[in-house]
C-alpha cells in the first residue's frame, strides 16, 4: 500500500464522495495546506525574531561600552587682584545751623543836622499814606532779579487717594436698605429694545466703589451679558443717589460694592 498525501485533491474527493460537498468541512479540507503553510512561515518568522533580538541587544550595549568618554578639564584661572586703594570720598560737612534769632541793632543819639532823611524815623501817618510796592519779592534765577508775586504759582501736593476696601466692618448701605435700592434700579433701568429682539437674557455683574461720603465713582462691568446692557445697567448705577458710607474702625473708607443687574423677558 502506497504513502496516502492528506492534502491532496484526490483524498478530499474520496472522503466525500457521495456526500454533500456544500458543508463547510469540504472547503476547509481543501483550504488546509495554505493554512499549514502560513502557520509555518509565522512560526518561523518568530523564532528568528526571537533568537536575533536578544544578539541585537548585547551588539548594542558592546557599542556603547567602546565609546570613549573624554572629560575635559576647565583650567583654572588666577585669582583677581582685590585693590583696596580706592579713595573715599571725603566726608561732607554738615550745614550750618540756622540762627533762630534776629540781631537787634540799639539805636544811635544824634543831632538834627547830622540825620539824613532816608534815617529818619516815619511817623505813623507818613507811613500809612506811602506808597509802597509790595508786590516784588527777590527770585533767584529771574533776569531782573524781581518777579510779581501775583505771577507767581503755590505749589500743589498731590494727595494719594486711599486704596477701596473689600471686606470691612460695616458696609456700605443704601438709604432704605436693599428694598429701595430694587425699586430705584426698576424704575430707572430700561431694557435695550435690541437686546429684547434679538432675545437676550441674563446678568449684568457691576462694581463699583462706594467713597468716604457716600458718593458712587469707579464704576464698571465685572461680568458682561450684552454692550447695550452693559452700558444701561452702567447708566442707572450711575444715577444712584449717596449711599451710607462704610466704616472700618469706626472711621469712614472707600468700599468696593458688587450689584448684580438681571435682565428677564416676559413671557
Amino acid at each position: 500500500m502506497g504513502k496516502i498525501d492528506l492534502t491532496s485533491l484526490e483524498w478530499r474527493e474520496l472522503v466525500f464522495q457521495g456526500k454533500n460537498k456544500e458543508y463547510g468541512a469540504y472547503q476547509l479540507r481543501g483550504e488546509s495546506d495554505k493554512r499549514h503553510n502560513r502557520a509555518m512561515i509565522i512560526v518561523a518568522v518568530v523564532a528568528i525574531v526571537g533568537f536575533s533580538v536578544p544578539k541585537l541587544i548585547e551588539m548594542t550595549k558592546s557599542k556603547q561600552k567602546e565609546v570613549n568618554t573624554e572629560v575635559t578639564t576647565l583650567s583654572t584661572l588666577e585669582k583677581a587682584e582685590v585693590k583696596n586703594d580706592i579713595k573715599k570720598p571725603p566726608p561732607v560737612e554738615p550745614p550750618p545751623p540756622l540762627k533762630s534769632t534776629i540781631k537787634f541793632t540799639a539805636p544811635v543819639i544824634k543831632k538834627d543836622e547830622e540825620v539824613s532823611e532816608k534815617e529818619e524815623i516815619k511817623s505813623q501817618d507818613e507811613l500809612t499814606n506811602a506808597k509802597a510796592s509790595i508786590s516784588l519779592a527777590d527770585v533767584q534765577g529771574v533776569t531782573n532779579g524781581t518777579v510779581d508775586i501775583a505771577d507767581v504759582k503755590t505749589a500743589v501736593t498731590e494727595i494719594e487717594e486711599e486704596k477701596p476696601y473689600t471686606v470691612i466692618e460695616q458696609m456700605p448701605v443704601y438709604p432704605g436698605g436693599e428694598g429701595e435700592l430694587l425699586k430705584f434700579i426698576f424704575a430707572n433701568l430700561k431694557y435695550p429694545v435690541i437686546a429684547q429682539e434679538n432675545g437676550i437674557e441674563g446678568k449684568v455683574i457691576i462694581r463699583f466703589v462706594v467713597s468716604k461720603t457716600g458718593k458712587i465713582s469707579n464704576v464698571e462691568v465685572l461680568r458682561s451679558l450684552d454692550p447695550s446692557c452693559d452700558k444701561e445697567a452702567v447708566r442707572v448705577v450711575k444715577m444712584l443717589p449717596n449711599w451710607i458710607p462704610g466704616k472700618q474702625n469706626g472711621v469712614n473708607v472707600p468700599v468696593y460694592y458688587t450689584l448684580p443687574i438681571t435682565y428677564k423677558l416676559q413671557q
